[in-house]
């Protein structure tokens, strides 16, 4: 037991304890971040150790600053990603688990070693350590040889020794080294990040770093009542400790928004392949074309002063500092939610705007154990608002409970859920977005059972409004009307205020419809006032106007007339597309006209066929030459009436050409 005692006292008097930074301020934000602010005083020559899980490393080398007030940082260390089997073949003793003093000492053969025997001190070098089995005088002892400065070589008991050390510092310092591996190595996510420091005299460090964290979280009431006016609306945070380490007295501030945040490998070792090297001589050299400049450098900015934002001495990074304390909410004497009370509040936060972010501020100092949450008030100040019922879900019969909440508390309200109580009982619960100063949400809770709303629809009437013609071609212009009318109807003995949120479609417009009181990328919200016991509608007409276009030379006659026949068109465009009309038709004629004569010469060619096959029949036969002649008359007036009709379908052709000449000059011209 005593030479177990003394490994254990030779363990501790190797390893120097490092000193501890607290924790003064956090900072939470939306993404999964946290800023850390430690500071502590570290004595002469002291080193702090600040201690984090592996999957942190990658953040705080990033982002790690130190500010040694009165003193200079030597440098920074922490423990390397390197697997602790390969830190310890770097040693040239191996200390194996259970191994007793004389074994680990027997390793270090030939080193220098003190050894005190009370008020007797003895030194020499290591010659050899061993176990001595007992007998039945003396139980198991352990015996190490020594070889004394005066050349002799003495046994002593390691049992009776009281301290024993290393003379050699290098070597003491590699004990020590392997010692805080296997320490550092006891916990596989244990990682440590030491500033060393040399200076003579004591000072105050300052560390401040961020590192995965989750992200807080916000909740609301909001107490309404129509006899107290302005409805409250209180704010808590919810915060989660899962750093490890209890948080003591700390400030603790919350930041709303998302800033753009990543990891960078940075702990872990990169091994990058280099590429090959030969002498310049051995390659021909190519001529080097460098490309011009597109602007010229700028002088660099200043650096901000301490306490801008920026950086992480000041802004974002920093507790809001020397902000007036929130004032004290007294929640009065009842007991649950009554009108206009709410939680007993001892203070809430101080909010300020930070470039897009929004930070609160607790107020005082806050404590949270380690693996453990906290709920945190921010907020509780009256609210500009009111109560009305809102219809969005046209799939549903009845309207929801809502309000209407414009953010009039000068801060940014994080998104979060609410909890509605009216009246001092609870009305149901409701989501909201982040709300910046000054803006207005709409939040439901409820479903209006005493309101029932239906719609309707008129078919769609597609009207012309207008024709346009130009380079050949008539585009209308249509007008389509839809009308779809909300029918309300309130059953309660209290008059409501209806927001009726109608679905905006591209392409239409409202035309003799009230106008919406607001309008979102998806809506138009209509506000009606519904009488008590009562019922009301609401139309809602839209329009669509679209063109159609048509090119002129492809309507035929009969089209051509619906159009002259339409109101919209003006006199002059009336005779214009008359007369396109009269010469589509007498284009018409003259293909109808062909088209006889055609069917003229096809008769006329199929009989002169018959009177050929006939000549060639009886020209044979004997008493048939009368017959014959006769054919051959019939012949040749048929070949007479073919030639005119061919004479008469090349006039129809000009006369065509001559009218499709017309006709394409008419449509060149036609502009209305």
């Amino acid at each position: 037991m005593k030479i177990r005692t003394l490994a254990v006292l030779m363990t501790f008097s190797l390893l120097a304890a490092a000193a501890e930074l607290p924790v003064r301020t956090v900072v939470l934000y939306k993404h999964g971040v946290g800023f850390f602010e430690r500071e502590g005083q570290l004595g002469p020559g002291e080193s702090a150790r600040l201690d984090f899980q592996a999957e942190e490393m990658n953040d705080v080398l990033k982002s790690l600053t130190v500010n040694d007030q009165g003193g200079k940082v030597t440098g920074l260390r922490y423990d390397s990603s390197v697997p602790l089997s390969q830190k310890l073949t770097d040693f040239p003793f191996d200390i194996q688990a259970g191994a007793s003093l004389s074994a680990i000492i027997d390793q270090f053969k030939g080193a220098r070693i003190e050894m005190d025997f009370g008020a007797q001190k003895t030194s020499g070098a290591v010659v050899s350590s061993r176990l001595i089995a007992g007998d039945k005088d003396r139980g198991e002892r352990e015996q190490l040889t020594l070889l004394l400065d005066s050349g002799e070589l003495r046994n002593v008991d390691l049992g009776a020794a009281t301290a024993i050390r290393f003379t050699d510092p290098k070597l003491q310092l590699q004990f020590k080294d392997y010692l805080a591996a296997l320490t550092g190595a006891r916990s596989k996510d244990k990682r440590s990040v030491y500033i060393d420091s040399t200076d003579s005299k004591a000072r105050d460090v300052r560390a401040e770093y961020i590192i995965p964290m989750p992200a807080w979280k916000s909740s609301y009431r909001l107490l309404l009542d129509d006899k107290s006016g302005e409805p409250m609306l209180e704010g808590w945070a919810i915060v989660d400790n899962t750093t490890g380490e209890d948080w003591t007295n700390i400030h603790l501030s919350l930041v709303s928004g998302k800033p753009i945040s990543f990891i960078s490998q940075l702990y872990a070792p990169k091994f990058i392949t280099r590429l090959g090297a030969e002498l310049a001589e051995d390659h021909p050299v190519a001529p080097t074309v460098y490309a011009g400049a597109v602007a010229k450098a700028q002088p660099a900015a200043p650096l901000p002063p301490p306490g801008i934002a920026g950086g992480f001495g000041g802004g974002v990074f920093r507790a809001s500092a020397g902000l007036s304390a929130a004032e004290t909410v007294n929640a009065g004497s009842g007991a649950g939610f009554g009108p206009a009370q709410g939680s007993s509040m001892a203070q809430t936060a101080n909010g300020q705007e930070i470039a897009d972010l929004f930070q609160y501020t607790i107020a005082g100092t806050v404590s949270v154990r380690k693996d453990e949450s906290a709920m945190l008030p921010f907020l509780q100040q009256k609210i500009t608002g009111r109560k009305l019922i809102i219809y969005s879900d046209q799939a549903r019969p009845n309207p929801f409970n809502a309000a209407e909440l414009t953010n009039s508390t000068g801060k940014t309200l994080d998104g979060g859920p609410i909890t509605i109580f009216d009246a001092g009982a609870y009305a149901g619960e409701a989501l909201m977005e982040t709300v910046k100063n000054a803006d207005k949400r709409f939040i439901n809770y409820g479903v209006d059972l005493g309101t029932r709303i239906s719609t309707s629809v008129t078919p769609p009437n597609d009207t012309v409004r207008e024709y346009h013609a130009h380079n050949g071609l008539i585009v209308s212009k249509t007008s389509g009307v839809q009308k779809k009318t909300y029918t309300v109807a309130n059953v309660d003995r209290r008059a409501k205020t209806l927001i009726v949120e109608h679905p905006s479609r591209q392409g239409y417009n409202l035309i003799d419809t009230a106008k919406p009181v607001e309008t979102t990328q998806a809506v138009y919200r209509f506000e009606v006032k519904v009488p008590a016991s009562g019922s009301i509608e609401l139309p809602v007409t839209e329009e669509r106007v679209y063109d159609t276009q048509v090119q002129v030379s492809s309507l035929s006659p009969d089209i051509l007339l619906t159009y002259i026949r339409n109101k919209v068109l003006t006199d002059a465009a009336r005779r214009q597309l008359q007369q396109i009309a009269d010469v589509k038709t007498a284009i018409a004629n003259t293909d109808s006209e062909k088209r006889s004569v055609a069917d003229q010469i096809n008769s006329l060619a199929s009989d002169e066929q018959r009177n050929r096959e006939n000549i060639a029949s009886l020209s044979s036969v004997s008493g048939q030459q009368q017959i014959v002649q006769d054919y051959a008359r019939k012949l040749s007036d048929q070949e007479t009436q073919i030639a005119k009709l061919r004479d008469r379908v090349t006039a129809i052709d000009q006369q065509k050409a001559t009218l499709q000449a017309q006709l394409n000059g008419l449509i060149e011209k036609l502009d209305f």
